[in-house]
């Protein structure tokens, strides 16, 4: 793992490494994606059984429930109690972020409402390559249940016996073994088989990554997933720990991106011999071998603010914060979720602690947060107003048209405002003596 100091080359080099759109994947994706959305059904099975090697004409597209019961009869109890685990953890987190209604009186006789409605249909990309992901169907598809989501579809390549199981266990019926960017034009346009839905969660591969993103502009999408991202910053810590974290999301994929930032030299190189260590240890097999060495860095700034401001920029997937974590964590302005202190390992975050591991990356931290269970819901504004609050909002609000040039929004208050006024003067006649 390369020991890199920092200068501003070296920061747009990190950087701008991962901001290069991945043209390759774009285009087979759109090919994909255009030709479900043209032929339906004949197409998700050619590309099914291209790239995927199922036969969904000679397979269902639909895994029975038959199937469904026979894996949880398949697996162990410990495996069955650590998903419950998990997803007791990961409910307790969505419940407390969920959108709650509320309403306020903004002046007299002006209310506004919040109203919050779950989305009605939404599919859920299992990731399904060396192995189906378990923890990514619990942390879509538990808060869309809490949510209230009516329809949950789930989509996965290679649905195994524990997926299945796991499955079973959240009360999921819908599962289609369909993936890659066949399985979102699927998702997104609907064919014979498969139903649109109304939004897609989950990540995947880089096709599966430029398919989402093809077909935002007629379906929701949760995030853009690319590449993992990981983070250490810590100026002190034990730096075979430290090192494990970075493998861990080293292992995600050949392109993941494990990052340790300090500014201790001889922490630095603890770091990298625990990682050559380590990554030694590893099957030759395991995507680390080839992440670490492709787009792994140890970078070692000037001061703690310099670390602190390159961190904020790249605004990491993962952040870790073995050491010195409140001060630093206060100093951090920007990542997808913060591991604070030593003994929160990064994998814990990643199946069982509670918050949710869908994730921004590539800087899109910057903006926005991880999955929450307020992306499954739609929070709808309702207004009451009365006699007495259109009368005390009206001139100010054709004022306002008025400078807009729009005529009608006017004429719309005034039209109103005229059968007060008639009203009154009416009233008035009444009263007047005969």
């Amino acid at each position: 793992m390369r020991i890199l100091k920092l200068t501003a080359a070296v920061e747009k080099r990190l950087l701008q490494a991962r901001q290069n759109r991945d043209i390759e994947a774009e285009r087979v994706a759109a090919r994909i994606v255009g030709d479900v959305r043209r032929r339906g059904n004949s197409a998700l099975f050619a590309w099914t059984k291209k790239l995927d090697r199922v036969d969904l004409a000679e397979k269902s597209v639909w895994i029975t429930r038959g199937e469904i019961a026979e894996a949880a009869a398949g697996v162990g109890a410990d495996f069955l109690q650590a998903v419950k685990h998990a997803v007791r953890n990961v409910k307790c987190v969505a419940e407390k972020q969920l959108p709650r209604p509320w309403t306020i009186e903004v002046e007299p006789g002006v209310t506004v409402r919040q109203v919050v409605r779950p989305i009605e249909t939404i599919g859920c990309y299992i990731p399904g390559g060396r192995h189906a992901l378990i923890s990514t169907l619990v942390m879509t598809v538990v808060p869309a249940t809490v949510a209230g989501v009516r329809r949950i579809v789930i989509v996965c390549p290679r649905p195994n016996t524990e997926m299945l199981a796991a499955a079973g266990l959240l009360g999921v019926t819908e599962i289609a073994r369909i993936g890659g960017a066949q399985a979102i034009g699927a998702l997104a346009y609907g064919t014979k088989s498969v139903p649109p839905v109304e939004k897609i969660f989950g990540p995947g591969n880089r096709y599966v990554t430029a398919a989402k993103q093809l077909v935002s502009s007629d379906c929701a999408i949760d995030l853009p997933a690319g590449p993992t991202e990981a983070i250490a910053l810590a100026t002190e810590g034990n730096p075979r720990w430290i090192a494990a974290d970075l493998l861990a999301q080293a292992e995600h994929a050949p392109d993941a991106g494990s990052y340790f930032v300090t500014t201790s030299k001889i922490l630095a190189r603890e770091v990298q011999a625990a990682v050559t260590t380590q990554l030694q240890q590893l099957a030759k097999t395991n995507p680390a071998h080839i992440s670490i060495p492709r787009s792994g860095a140890i970078v070692v700034t000037p001061s703690i603010d310099a670390a602190c401001d390159f961190v904020n920029r790249f605004a990491p997937e993962h952040l870790s914060l073995p050491g010195n974590a409140t001060t630093l964590l206060k100093k951090c302005q920007a990542a997808g979720t913060v591991f604070v202190g030593p003994w929160s390992a990064q994998p814990l975050g990643d199946y069982a602690s509670g918050s949710n591991h869908v994730l921004p990356t590539g800087g899109w931290a910057r903006r926005r947060g991880g999955l929450s269970a307020a992306d499954f819901v739609k929070c709808i504004s309702a207004q009451s107003i009365t006699r007495s609050g259109f009368n005390a909002l009206a001139d100010d609000v054709q004022t306002l048209a008025h400078a807009e040039g729009l005529e009608a929004h006017a004429r719309a208050v005034a039209v109103r405002q005229a059968n007060v006024e008639a009203r009154l003067s009416a009233s008035h006649l009444d009263e007047a003596p005969k």
